[in-house]
Formats: C-alpha cells, structure tokens, sequence
C-alpha cells in the first residue's frame, strides 16, 4: 500500500499546489509528505515539482502523470467499493432528488420496492423543476432531462426520451392545427412553458428535413411546475412539449392530442448526475443500479 499512498499523497499535492495544505487534508506531517514526493520521483526517476520557498509547479512529467494518476485511484477506489457492497450490508440515509414529472411517475413507484430489497437504506426524496445544487443542498444523486451545465459532476445515462407536442381536443377546434413550427413563434398559436430560474430561452427542438431546427417558442403562460403546464392544456390553453411517459394515459384517452407530426420533437436526455468521491458510497451506486434497471423497463417506446 506504500506506492498508493505515494500516489495519493502527490494527487493531493498537485491538486492543492501546497505540502503543508496536503498534509493537513491527508492527516499527515508535512515530512511524510514530503518524504512519499520523493520515493515517488525516484521510482519513476523523474522530478514531479519544481520546488523554490514559497512555490510548488508541477513540472510536464508532473502533469502527465497526475492525469494517469488519478485514474490509478478512481480504479482501485471502483474496485474497493465493490468489494464493500458485497461484504457489508448497505445501510443509511439516500438523498436524492428528481424533476416533479420524472419523479411522480417514475423514481417514486420504485422507492417502496428498492426499500423492499435494501430495508436498512432509506430514502429521502425531492422533487423540484428548478436546478439544484447537489453538493450545497447535500444531495447524493439528482436526476434528470436533458444536458448537465456542471461538468465536475458524474453522470449516468439512463435512456433518450421520446417526446411529443400536443394539445386538447378543444385547443385544436378552437385554434386550428399548427401548419408548420413556424406559427409556434407566432400569435398564432400558444406555446406553454416551463420557466425556473436560470432557464434559457425557450427553445423547441424539432426535425425537420433540414435536420434539428430550434424553434423559439412564444405564449401567455410559464410555470416552473411542470404539471401545471399539463392541467394548463387539458382545459385547451395552448400546446406542451412534453416527454411521453409523463402523459401517456392523456395520449391514450384522447384528452391529448399530437400536433406538428412531420416536425417531431428530439428525443430528451434522462441521466442521474452524482457527486464523484474517491470512496463512492455502495448504497449510492445500488439505487443507481436499481432505479436504472426499473426506469428502462417502465418507459414507453417511442
């Protein structure tokens, strides 16, 4: 384990620019730390840092290995918690969090089954449309639609989401089919959104023959509940982009209706962003593995 420690001793090193602040973080005197540096460069015969009083720069070697470095531990890490999830039974607190719609319908049927084969993991769950921040809001997993902003976060692809745009019966008598997606930047049509802080411009993406088009969507309602939007074009008050798992049994009654068929919509991304730490907690990567398994089962073909 001695050559480990070296490694991680100078990932740490590296990733904070400092010994002394290495040090501190690992529990460690400043001289063993200093003395794992060393061992390391004369065993790879190469010098790691270019050392002066105050400053502590990696040299190219330092970078190079830093990268295959960091590799090295997140391997053994894997392989670590691997082997806890198959001697130690799980147990603990989850929290976790999913958008309202994703959440309802799909994360929250299987929360009572997870606990059925984990009893000792409990599961705090919520559920919002607006973004979170894992880390400030002390989440271990959030899940998703569409592309994550914040790149030092894991992710897990579950599944491309078919979706769909449609409206009421009542919309469509009254307002008339939608001719192309060109009347959807028009006061032609009524586009319902969904606005949270943070949100970007509404933008539809649709296929078109040209390839994906962004459609810039207008209309007199926004709310950051996505079944608002819902109850909002059941009683005939404009159009939705919708994923279909979130209102399949409205397709399948007729209370809503698809427009724009020629133009549909691209499919939307659903992933589960996590916070990477070198130990993963077994309990995480389970309810990972779990609600992938039972969310890939329970949506719709497209």
């Amino acid at each position: 384990m001695a050559y480990l420690d070296n490694i991680r001793t100078f990932v740490r090193v590296y990733e904070l620019g400092n010994m002394s602040a290495a040090a501190r973080d690992m529990r460690i005197s400043a001289a063993v730390a200093s003395s794992r540096i060393s061992q390391l460069e004369e065993h790879l015969n190469v010098r790691l840092f270019q050392r002066t009083t105050r400053l502590l720069n990696p040299t190219e070697q330092g970078n190079l290995f830093y990268h295959g470095a960091v590799k090295i531990l997140e391997a053994v890490d894997e392989a670590e918690a691997d082997i806890s999830s198959v001697t130690q039974t799980p147990r603990g607190t989850l929290y976790v969090a999913a958008p309202l719609g994703l959440g309802q319908r799909l994360i929250a049927p299987a929360v009572p089954k997870f606990n059925e084969a984990y009893p000792l993991i409990s599961i705090r769950l919520r559920l919002s449309d607006r973004k979170l921040d894992l880390a400030a809001e002390g989440l271990d997993a959030s899940f998703f639609l569409g592309v994550p902003e914040d790149s030092n976060l894991r992710i897990r692809k579950i599944a491309d989401c078919p979706r769909v745009l449609c409206a009421s019966p009542e919309y469509i008598k009254r307002r008339g089919q939608p001719a192309s997606s060109d009347e959807l930047k028009t006061e032609a049509h009524d586009c319902l959104n969904l606005r949270y802080p943070g949100a970007p411009e509404f933008q539809w993406p649709l296929r078109s023959r040209d390839g994906v088009k962004r459609v810039t969507v207008t209309g007199p309602f926004e709310s950051d509940h996505g079944d608002v939007l819902t109850s909002w074009a059941l009683d005939g008050h404009g159009i939705i982009l919708k994923p279909v798992f979130e209102i399949s049994e409205h397709l399948a009654s007729g209370r809503l209706v698809p427009v724009l068929a020629e133009e549909p919509p691209i499919p939307i991304q659903m992933a589960c962003l996590y916070v990477h730490r070198r130990h993963q907690d077994p309990k995480v990567r389970l309810f990972m593995d779990f609600m992938v398994d039972h969310i890939q089962a329970s949506l719709p073909s497209e």
